[in-house]
């Protein structure tokens, strides 16, 4: 199980302390530190049975200067991710070949 993690951001946080309560033998990775390769986004979208762009955090200030209202291919979009994952939705949480964004965090709970 791993869980895609931002210390910064209360959801995760929620999502964390969740897992833990649980006592699930999560890898907690600070993806803003460690991100995602291509490949690993791909599989991650697979898991979630998501396109790139779904995952995209449209409020971020990045996001508004460099990608609002631009049409970008789903390989333009992964490669966006990977080079900014900042803009990437979190928390993720992966248990298996399943995945889920904790938004809200209880959704963690789901695939556990």
């Amino acid at each position: 199980m791993k869980l895609y993690h931002n210390p910064r951001c209360s959801k995760s946080r929620e999502s964390l302390a969740l897992l833990q309560k649980k006592k699930a033998p999560v890898e907690v990775v600070e993806y803003l530190a460690h991100p995602p390769t291509v490949p690993e986004l791909r599989a991650l979208l697979a898991a979630l049975g998501m396109k790139a762009q779904d995952l995209v955090r449209t409020g971020e200030a990045l996001y508004k200067e460099k990608f609002a209202g631009k049409s970008l291919t789903e390989a333009e979009w992964v490669a966006a991710l990977a080079a900014n994952p900042i803009l990437i939705e979190r928390p993720i949480f992966i248990n298996g070949k399943k995945a889920v964004v904790g938004r809200p965090p209880e959704r963690v709970l789901e695939i556990l």
